[in-house]
């Protein structure tokens, strides 16, 4: 079923968000805040090493400890192999079990080695003290390319590339080659006037949560067990547990608390399977809160990358080839975003040939995580920094060039897809439109812009909606609420059933409770579960028109619902919602609806930003002015929530471009954990970043949603580096653009003049 837009009366609209007063109240409840009696307090015991052998680990002066109740270490896991679906990826449980507790090695400064629990959190710490580990430091490596000469320090003996034919006989620390694309670019180049080629760099950076990793888990006698975590997937902790401990998925039971942020970096398990084991050890419940140090140091940042692009073009703008070669860093173990680096980077074009090879690298940093549009926001950087030179090589305004090549209905993406109907070109229609982009500009100040693009997922999600008595309705789903989804799966529910979105209460289940959904990632919620809100709604829908037909004895075609009441032409008065739920126990029942889906049509996601800045040349500083995001939603089911989520990643994209990276020792130890030296944007650092919101139905959803969150962060990092030249004339080609960097980039620009 289809709803048209002209007709949606809660669709659209700007209610206040169902769990906000909870929010700012203090009231809601976050991974930490969870206790139990006779709870036990873990500790995990980490690494000082980037790179080191472990030659022992002796336990017995920490189990001496009184107070200390249980240890474990690597040797106490499960052997674990095979690959698990993480919604938006597979996890090698293999790797997954090595980064949750080293075994023979440790990869990385902050690796976990073994884990404590006991009566109190000071025990635990000293008894951390106890453990003697044995080590033999080895070589390490950190940065991409170096890890991929034939002689860097190797972590993984038994490591062969993938992609290559045959395989290699020698192992390296190149986990996979990936090539895409089509058409002929050596023919392409050879027929453009002008091409730019470039390497350009970025450094890891963190997701940046406010909440650190927390969880309780508690494993009873007859070996059934409970988590309570934040986390952006209860169904995804509860398999890789399961799977990583040998239990059986229905003996673990996940139940989920609010979450203070993850944006990609809570997909996966660190402290849950270790508080298990702990747990199953002691036969106490088990807490674990990560510090914020160990966040940084042992949760994924997402990959620093290397990049070369090149791009040729005729003297009318026309785009005739494009190549690019990415390698990501995937920290300790295989499993960087250079596929989707690949895939989205020359998306937002409409190209005749193209080729795009991408390696994955393993280095002595913490395995990556994914981070909001994984890979495209480098690859982005990497590309549209070439698009904007290209286009002032042929004296042709950013925007024009971009729109005379823009990706429209039809065309070919690199990976493949054929794009149907997407609001690319309508994006940067409304960019050359903007007053923004019109206004002038003062000494040392530039502007920039970049695109960018976001396949958007959909993938496997369940609901149910139940009619409560007195005609209010429950929808039950199974996604943490990162975003506002509780708004948006309440506002579609009541939009189909015709009632006050304030009758519809939203709830998040726990994994006993609802069939299985994916992660809350990929922009795929307000689709995919939406969609199956959407689906259970119709079915209650229908269902009230049989109770209604069954009331008034008629013929159920008969009936109509309209405006939360049935209709018929035969009766005068409608039965309204709350009339029917009242008569369900003499009309057959409780009347509930449900759906279960694995969704399809996702729709892509394209952008671009406007970014205005000002540098002071005596110090390398920027400063943002103006900041202006315009993207295709689809359509925005509450426009609040779609622009608090391209603000948030306007936030994020700036604070990658400007300042964030891991800073290491040269002996491969993080600098820089803690939000003091780890320099985050904060709210006197940015303007107030406007917003244009283009809704280009997705015809694949009733309410033509395409999905949101990730989009938001792929051009900033561009788009900001960009108008800094624009401001002084000195391309950036390695992000952080920091004062220093900046200032010395300036001052070889001037020397090189002179």
């Amino acid at each position: 079923m289809t709803y048209e837009d002209g007709k949606l009366k809660v669709v659209g609209t700007r209610p206040i968000r169902p769990d906000g007063v909870d929010k700012v109240t203090g009231r809601a409840n976050f991974g930490a805040d969870h206790s139990m009696p006779g709870m036990l307090w873990g500790r995990i015991l980490r690494s000082p090493h980037a790179h080191a052998r472990i030659t022992g680990i002796d336990v017995s002066k920490a189990e001496a400890l009184p107070g200390v109740k249980a240890v474990v270490t690597g040797a106490d896991m499960a052997e674990s192999s095979g690959s698990a679906d993480a919604g938006e990826s597979a996890i090698n449980l293999r790797d997954l079990s090595r980064n949750v507790l080293a075994h023979d090695k440790v990869l990385y400064d902050g690796h976990a080695i073994a884990a404590i629990a006991a009566t109190s959190d000071k025990i635990a710490r000293e008894a951390l003290k106890l453990i003697d580990v044995g080590y033999e430091v080895l070589p390490h490596v950190m940065d991409v390319d170096e890890a991929m000469k034939p002689d860097a320090p190797l972590l993984h003996d038994d490591m062969f590339t993938e992609g290559i034919e045959p395989t290699p006989e020698t192992s390296s620390n190149i986990a996979k080659k990936m090539v895409i694309g089509f058409g002929d670019v050596d023919d392409g180049f050879a027929k453009a006037d002008v091409i730019i080629e470039r390497t350009l760099k970025t450094a890891p950076v963190h997701q940046g949560y406010i909440e650190p990793h927390a969880c309780v888990a508690t494993i009873s006698e007859d070996g059934q067990a409970v988590v309570w975590c934040s986390s952006q997937g209860q169904f995804v902790i509860r398999d890789l547990c399961s799977q990583l401990l040998g239990m059986e998925a229905a003996d673990v039971r996940v139940i989920p608390a609010e979450i203070g942020g993850g944006f990609g970096g809570k997909t996966t398990v660190y402290l849950e399977p270790v508080a298990l084991m702990l747990s199953q050890k002691s036969s106490r419940p088990v807490k674990m809160t990560m510090t914020r140090g160990e966040v940084f140091r042992a949760t994924g940042p997402t990959s620093a990358s290397s990049m070369d692009v090149k791009i040729g073009a005729t003297r009318d703008g026309r785009i005739t080839a494009a190549s690019a070669e990415f390698r990501f860093q995937a920290g300790a173990f295989p499993g960087s975003p250079v596929g989707a680096a690949c895939m989205a980077s020359f998306a937002p074009y409409d190209l005749e040939n193209v080729s795009i090879t991408g390696y994955d690298v393993v280095t002595n940093g913490p395995k990556v995580a994914a981070y909001r549009a994984p890979g495209a926001p480098q690859g982005a950087y990497a590309v549209e920094t070439v698009v904007d030179e290209l286009a002032e090589a042929l004296n042709m305004d950013p925007v024009d060039f971009r729109a005379l090549n823009g990706a429209r209905e039809g065309t070919k993406a690199p990976y493949g897809a054929t794009f149907k109907v997407v609001g690319n070109l309508e994006c940067l229609e409304a960019t050359k439109d903007h007053p923004h982009y019109k206004s002038n500009l003062g000494p040392d100040q530039g502007r920039g812009v970049a695109s960018g693009f976001w396949f958007n997922i959909g993938g496997q999600s369940a609901a149910t909606v139940a009619i409560n008595p007195d005609g209010t309705v429950s929808v039950v789903e199974g996604n943490p609420d990162i975003g506002g989804s509780r708004a948006s799966m309440a506002m579609m529910a009541a939009e189909v059933f015709g009632v006050a979105v304030e009758k519809v209460r939203p709830m998040i289940a726990d994994t006993a409770s609802i069939a299985h959904n994916d992660v809350t990632g990929g922009s795929r919620v307000t689709f995919a579960t939406g969609m199956a809100v959407v689906q259970a709604s119709e079915d209650a829908v229908e269902q009230l028109k049989k109770r209604a037909a069954k009331m008034w004895d008629v013929e159920v075609e008969d009936v109509v619902w309209q405006d939360g009441a049935a209709h018929t032409a035969t009766k005068d008065a409608p039965l309204t919602l709350a009339d029917i739920a009242a008569q369900a126990g003499r009309t057959g029942g409780p009347i509930t609806g449900n759906a279960s889906i694995n969704a399809r049509g996702a729709g892509p996601a394209f952008t671009t930003h406007i970014c205005d800045v000002e540098v002071d040349r005596e110090t390398g500083a920027v400063e943002i002015l103006r900041y202006t995001a315009i993207q295709d939603a689809g359509k925005a089911i509450h426009p609040s929530f779609v622009e608090g989520q391209m603000q948030g990643g306007v936030a994020q994209g700036v604070g990658w471009a400007l300042n964030e990276e891991y800073i290491y020792s040269t002996d491969g130890n993080m600098e820089n954990p803690g939000f003091l030296d780890y320099r985050m944007p904060v709210a006197s650092d940015l303007p107030m970043i406007d917003t244009v919101v283009i809704e280009v139905p997705n015809p694949s959803h009733p309410f033509g949603v395409r999905g949101v969150g990730e989009a938001p962060i792929v051009p900033p990092l561009a788009a900001v580096a960009n108008a800094v030249y624009d401001a002084v004339g000195v391309r950036m080609t390695e992000l952080p653009i920091s004062p220093p960097r900046l200032l010395a980039a300036i001052d070889a620009y001037k020397a090189a003049a002179e």
